[in-house]
């Protein structure tokens, strides 16, 4: 097997240096690890201001790791469809019977290497409850869970911990809720609790 695909996707040189000059510019530290397998789904949070997505991506980019996100096939249309897809967007048809989780945990299994970013809290204003996708489909995928973070209280941003996902969500959800209690956001008071939404019959995993 080639070397390459015993860890995750690299960024190229060109995201590496943007990704160094906008962190020296803006005065934050990427930290952390980067876990030695092909894929994982990397939990984004806090999510409460639009800096979140460009400060993450610049660490990761330093880090050097490419991430892909996705997003509804509607917003990769000209003129911006081919940067959306270079910054690492995968389109997604809500039109289909499948869920989103299904569609994602299919792409995940046709490739072999991928690293998912996901925002549980779906929103930079405050939100009531943590939407429950990312560990669906970690579950589904049968890949681990690694702690993205932005820290604004020291500006340090980067990897945290990697779990596996024991099927058992609320138990899963006490370890990831103490590691982000010590974690700053940009808007403190937009930091969404870390609760899972109680879920109806046959209702959308995505949610």
């Amino acid at each position: 097997m080639n070397k390459l695909l015993l860890g995750p996707p690299l960024a190229n040189k060109l995201q590496s240096f943007i990704g160094l000059s906008f962190l020296k510019l803006t005065g934050w530290e990427a930290v952390g690890n980067v876990p030695d397998t092909p894929k994982f789904v990397m939990l984004m949070a806090p999510h409460t201001s639009n800096w979140d997505f460009f400060i993450i991506l610049a660490i990761l980019y330093v880090l050097g790791i490419k991430f892909y996100w996705f997003g509804k096939k509607e917003i990769f249309r000209w003129p911006i469809r081919n940067l959306s897809k270079w910054l690492g967007g995968i389109p997604v048809d809500r039109s289909l019977k499948q869920n989103m989780v299904q569609q994602i945990v299919e792409t995940i299994k046709s490739r072999e290497q991928i690293i998912v970013g996901i925002s549980p809290e779906g929103t930079r204003s405050n939100a009531k409850y943590w939407k429950t996708g990312f560990y669906y489909i970690a579950c589904q995928a049968q890949i681990p869970i690694v702690f993205a973070f932005l820290d604004y209280g020291r500006k340090v941003g980067g990897l945290g911990p990697v779990m596996t996902p024991t099927g058992d969500i609320e138990a899963d959800m006490k370890k990831i809720r103490r590691f982000y209690s010590g974690i700053t956001a940009k808007h403190p008071e937009n930091f969404g609790s870390i609760v899972v939404k109680p879920r109806l019959n046959n209702e959308d995993q995505s949610q």
